[in-house]
Order: structure tokens, then C-alpha cells, then sequence
């Protein structure tokens, strides 16, 4: 069955930025619901693993409504958070105004509108790239993490938060078959559209997940590429470093 914001190819930004439009004020809310909380424990491994220390320089690729942003700022990054939906940067500014900088300082972190496909900032600019729930939405994830890799310095860290295909059979059977018959039922009880969240499963299985992106780092000359997986397999993390 197709998804109306499921498009393949180049067309496929327009159906995205639809989708993040339409569920931007309930997307922290289902996000709680459909993980039963788990994926703040998920974001927290991820920004440990960061390991940003006081004023480095991080780049939140498809940073939404601010989680990742907000949490490599409080250890004491200097963030910006790059998204393409309006809405959810809209989303992220509300929940940044309590930490108002000082007189004359720029906020942390700052949120901008952006594409991750065309990053508008120079090579070797940022000690830190991530991208979480993000990779998986670019009409091209190989063209997503090269842009990570030209603003990342030398030596700087990459790293990707994603849904993730397990690899034993009877588990990637039963996560496919929550994500087909359960999640919808946020959609359509949250955003009165079904499709909202039956979108994950559909780019889901159009993502090479854990072993593809493990692979694309590698490509790219990553080095100390790791692999953690979360919730047997479900979710992954994805670690490197660039030369």
C-alpha cells in the first residue's frame, strides 16, 4: 500500500516537509506514546557518545523540535540546530526560550531552516554532526553523510540516530508488524490521518538501516566507525569520526 508522504526520488523532500508540517505540535507527545518514553533514554546514549566538551561547535542536522539540540548545548556545545519544517523549528524556539542568553551573546542553541542535502555551512567547520530521525527522511542518505563529512573538522565526530532492521528474523517480524498495525493508531487518533506514522514503516523499508550506513561511513573513510544497537536491533546508532 503507498504512503501519500512516501514519494521516491527527488520528489521525495515535498511529502516530507508535508508530513513534519502537519504533526510538528503533537510529535513529542506521539513520540513518547509510541516508544513508551524510551527514546529519551535512546537521545541520552547518543549525546554521550558525542562527547562534546564546552565551546565546541555542533551541527543538528533535521534537529525538529530540539531534543538533540537542546541536550549537546546543555553540555556546553555551541549548537545549531538545521531543519526544513517550519513548524517543528517553531516547536524548538518555544522550548529554547528558557534558557535566554545573556545580553549582547547569540542564543544556544540557534535554530535555523535549512536542507540537509545542501548544508549552508563551509568544509570543516563543526567538531560535531548528528543527525537524529533524520537520515532516513533525505531523498539520498549517501548524499546526507557526505554533507555531514565536509562540515565535520578532521577528527570531528559523526554520528546517526535511527529506527534500525533487525536482524533476527522473529524480532524484525514483530517490530515491522508494531510499526504496520500500531503506530498508525497514533496518527490517526493525533493528526486524523493514518498515514502520518504509517510513514515510518514505508521509509523504513526503502533504508538500508544499520549495515548500509555502517558501510556508506566506511566509504567515506570514516575511522573508529561503530555500530550500537538499541531494542535488540530496533534502533541503531551510529558512530565515526572523519580523517
Amino acid at each position: 500500500m503507498s504512503n501519500r508522504y512516501f514519494q521516491p526520488g527527488q520528489q521525495r523532500a515535498a511529502g516530507v516537509i508535508e508530513l513534519f508540517d502537519a504533526i510538528a505540535l503533537r510529535y513529542d507527545l506521539i513520540n513518547d506514546l509510541q516508544s513508551l518514553g524510551m527514546h529519551r533514554r535512546w537521545k541520552r546514549r547518543f549525546v554521550e557518545l558525542a562527547g562534546v566538551r564546552p565551546r565546541e561547535r555542533a551541527l543538528d542536522l533535521c534537529c525538529g523540535t530540539g531534543d538533540i539540540a537542546l541536550a549537546l548545548a546543555g553540555q556546553g556545545a555551541e549548537v545549531i540546530g538545521l531543519d526544513f519544517s517550519a513548524p517543528m523549528l517553531a516547536v524548538a524556539h518555544s522550548r529554547s526560550r528558557g534558557s535566554a542568553p545573556a545580553a549582547g551573546t547569540a542564543p544556544n542553541p540557534q535554530f535555523l531552516r535549512g536542507n540537509a542535502l545542501m548544508i549552508p555551512f563551509g568544509d570543516d567547520t563543526f567538531d560535531v554532526v548528528t543527525i537524529a530521525y533524520g537520515l532516513r527522511n533525505l531523498a539520498s542518505f549517501e548524499q546526507g553523510l557526505r554533507e555531514m563529512w565536509r562540515v565535520a573538522r578532521p577528527g570531528g565526530r559523526i554520528l546517526v540516530l535511527d529506527f534500525a532492521k533487525p536482524d533476527q528474523p522473529l524480532w524484525r517480524s514483530l517490530c515491522f508488524g508494531y510499526l504496520k498495525c500500531c503506530v498508525p493508531i497514533f496518527g490517526r487518533v493525533f493528526c486524523r490521518n493514518a498515514d502520518t506514522y504509517a510513514y515510518i514503516l514505508e521509509s523504513l523499508k526503502h533504508y538500508p538501516a544499520q549495515h548500509g550506513v555502517a558501510a556508506a561511513l566506511g566509504a567515506m573513510k570514516c575511522t573508529r566507525v561503530r555500530v550500537m544497537s538499541l531494542l535488540g536491533g530496533a534502533m541503531s546508532i551510529h558512530y565515526g569520526e572523519k580523517v
